[in-house]
């Protein structure tokens, strides 16, 4: 039946250059016209929003395509956890045709069953790797192919785990699916099914994509056996879902499947991330489709070549005015499948601009960043490595066949600079004009970048603190904290002389020194923490999963917690040159505390943590609770209504409001309702910047209007609060 909402037809639009489409789709519908400039985008005091992260606190997706089962696995626990990657994206988990002889990689995008027995391994196989990977605090998105089923022209019969079907016939008998189930004419508009008009949006959305068989999207039987689909990979672990062809589903049927799906594992709501390829306006743009998540930008991967085979100075205010999606709906990329056969992109044939492209979408704060790891390809249809019947075979990293990019040092290394810098604004800009820049993320981290063909020397203002770093980019950071690649001295007025060679980077961060003094700033030497944890949640166990500030995560999950006094346990841990811990907490069984999805940040000293609220203190000295200031600290109290899922938070200027991040804003609770309410230990005559913010189930942030709200908290007494949203 004909959708209920409809779209103005979009203007016209080219359609592409002839070679310009993949086996699956277009490869790029962009409208020609020239580069945006314009001033950067200022991160405004509240920070940006953040798609939903995992256990270990990081964002950054490594997309692993077409890795079998155990090789994500092995993945996911010896380099993305320790690496801080915040989820791994794999290959569509369905069972999918099977065609005699090559076995082109696009088989997986033309599902046959909804069995996850598939080229890449079994079922079991899946789930011990959804398990590996939250064991290593990753999470796990799955690429998801339910806009069609097979091609109607494909004549094959068989598939990789033994489903029974017809492509020709319209029959999946293993879903099961019929010919009713998928668009026919009408609602498509032209006979054979095919689309003639790349501006039309009932033909994009209900004719065939490539001769894929469509499915009816508006069908209450199609939606509910898509979205069981996706629920049998949510009750397995899986954290969310890159949705193949998003473009190609009415944004209502898209809705009304996601508002189906079951709460993750680990809470909140599967993060969803679209492919919409650019290219007509109005109900096909990329932005129509932000209600249902985020979108992958294709642009964002267009302009980085652009800039980076031409001048890379311009980036100076790559953001929003190019032409790109808000950054908290931008799911940003250097390449990905399609793009690196279409080489509308940089790929790993183009060098050091490769690296350096992915090092500075790590560095750049837009948008939720990739990490693409593939295989080499001769043809564009080319088969992963696979042995004689279709089964993708084991990465091996140290051959020729496979990109490991997620591994190369530099890329490694600079996600755990990302994360460090998360929240902090660039600042300490410098370029040469050309293709030499340089900047910082407020004081925390900084990074150089030299596109040109000479070696650049000079004294740059880093905004880092005085100390010795380890350049991450060639080097880590060992258990004696020694650096094993260079090291740079960064004088007290912030300022380092550096050569950053040609084709290369230079990179630095607090927390990852060399040498003393540490890169905080504060004496050299070693620091500790002592965590304690309340056990209010009568867990049999009690485990301290961390990482020292840019350090290594313990393995999951964690270490064990001994008992302090009655209602606390606690554990000691050697900081070194850190300044505090990242955290999550563990019964031993596979039930996390990790604030919401997010990390705790811990600093040294006595540390507590109680119903999600860090502080400060020894709660074992008086053997009760941890002590709440009578005199120094502030009783936050905001009116303000929410609907079922929603929460009110509040962030600041300190370290005990998270520090302007919204993914460590404090939670208030809701028992006094519509008046949240929250205590904060802060010292007496500390005066803050703060503002509130709405979360709701899906993670999406909406801040409140106005400027931020500023307080002293008293020399005695505490400060009470008591304020109103401002819509």
């Amino acid at each position: 039946m004909p959708h209920l909402i409809r779209q103005p037809r979009p203007a016209p639009a080219p359609r592409p250059a002839s070679g310009a489409w993949s086996r699956r789709g277009p490869a790029c519908v962009l409208a020609a016209g020239a580069v945006i400039a314009g001033a950067l985008l200022p991160v405004a005091a509240q920070g940006s929003a953040r798609a939903a992260t995992a256990s270990n606190g990081g964002d950054v997706i490594a997309n692993l395509f077409e890795w079998n089962w155990n090789s994500v696995a092995s993945e996911c626990t010896t380099v993305l956890g320790p690496k801080g990657y915040g989820a791994v994206q794999v290959a569509p988990p369905a069972d999918s045709i099977k065609l005699s002889g090559a076995h082109p990689w696009w088989e997986v995008y033309q599902p046959v069953s909804y069995g996850l027995n598939s080229r890449m391994g079994t079922e079991a196989q899946f789930k011990a790797m959804v398990t590996a990977c939250h064991n290593a605090g990753v999470k796990v998105y799955a690429d998801a192919v339910i806009n069609h089923t097979a091609g109607v022209n494909q004549t094959s019969t068989s598939s990789y785990g033994g489903a029974s079907f017809s492509p020709t016939a319209y029959k999946y008998n293993d879903i099961p699916y019929g010919s009713a189930d998928f668009h026919g004419s009408p609602p498509c508009p032209n006979a054979n099914l095919g689309i003639n008009d790349w501006n039309s949006v009932t033909q994009v959305q209900e004719c065939q994509l490539l001769s894929l068989s469509d499915l009816n999207t508006e069908s209450d039987y199609v939606r509910g056996k898509i979205s069981g689909y996706l629920n049998s990979m949510v009750d397995a672990g899986v954290d969310g879902f890159r949705v193949d062809a998003a473009k190609h589903i009415a944004q209502a049927d898209m809705a009304a499947i996601l508002s189906r799906l079951h709460d993750t594992t680990w809470g909140g709501r599967p993060y969803i991330y679209q492919e919409v390829f650019p290219g007509g306006g109005g109900g096909l743009a990329p932005s129509a489709f932000e209600g249902n998540g985020s979108v992958l930008e294709f642009t964002y991967a267009y302009k980085l070549k652009d800039q980076f085979n031409g001048n890379i100075a311009n980036l100076k205010t790559f953001g929003q005015s190019w032409g790109l999606e808000p950054s908290d709906k931008s799911a940003v990329m250097v390449t990905n499948h399609d793009l690196e056969r279409d080489q509308t992109t940089l790929t790993y044939n183009s060098g050091s601009k490769y690296t350096l492209a992915h090092i500075f979408e790590l560095a750049w704060n837009h948008g939720t960043p990739q990490v693409y790891s593939g295989f080499r390809f001769t043809n564009r249809d080319d088969s992963p490595p696979a042995d004689s019947n279709g089964f993708v075979t084991d990465t091996d990293c140290s051959g020729t066949a496979w990109t490991c990019t997620d591994r190369d040092r530099g890329i490694a290394n600079m996600v755990g600079w990302h994360n460090a810098a998360k929240g902090q604004a660039v600042a300490n800009w410098w370029d040469n004009g050309s293709n030499a820049i340089a900047f910082s993320r407020g004081n925390t981290a900084w990074v150089a970048m030299n596109n040109g063909a000479d070696a650049v020397t000079r004294t740059f203002t880093t905004g880092l603190a005085t100390g010795t770093y380890c350049d991450v980019i060639h080097g880590d950071l060992t258990a004696t904290g020694a650096c094993t690649g260079n090291t740079v001295t960064v004088d007290g007025s912030g300022n380092a002389t550096i050569t950053v060679p040609a084709g290369d980077a230079v990179a630095l961060r607090t927390g990852v020194g060399g040498a003393t003094p540490t890169p905080s700033g504060t004496p050299g030497g070693t620091s500790s923490a002592t965590v304690f944890y309340s056990t209010d949640k009568n867990w049999a166990a009690y485990n301290l999963h961390y990482a020292p500030t840019g350090g290594t995560w313990t393995t999951a999950p964690g270490v064990a917690m001994t008992t302090a006094c009655t209602g606390w346990v606690k554990k000691n841990v050697d900081l070194g040159g850190a300044t505090g811990l990242a955290a999550t907490f563990n019964n031993g069984s596979g039930t996390w505390d990790n604030n919401g999805g997010r990390n705790y940040a811990l600093g040294s000293g006595n540390v507590t943590v109680k119903d999600g609220v860090v502080a400060s203190g020894d709660p074992c000295a008086t053997a009760t609770a941890p002590p709440t200031p009578a005199a120094g600290g502030a009783d936050f109290a905001v009116s303000a209504t929410t609907v079922v899922g929603q929460n009110i938070y509040v962030v600041g200027d300190k370290a005990a409001l998270g520090q302007w991040d919204p993914s460590r804003a404090l939670p208030l609770s809701s028992a006094a309702y519509p008046v949240w309410k929250l205590n904060v230990p802060l010292a007496a005559g500390t005066s803050i910047e703060y503002k509130y913010l709405r979360k709701d189930a899906s993670g999406t942030v909406t801040w409140e209007s106005g400027t931020n709200r500023t307080a002293t908290v008293p020399a005695s007494g505490g400060l009470t609060l008591n304020d109103t949203w401002r819509n």
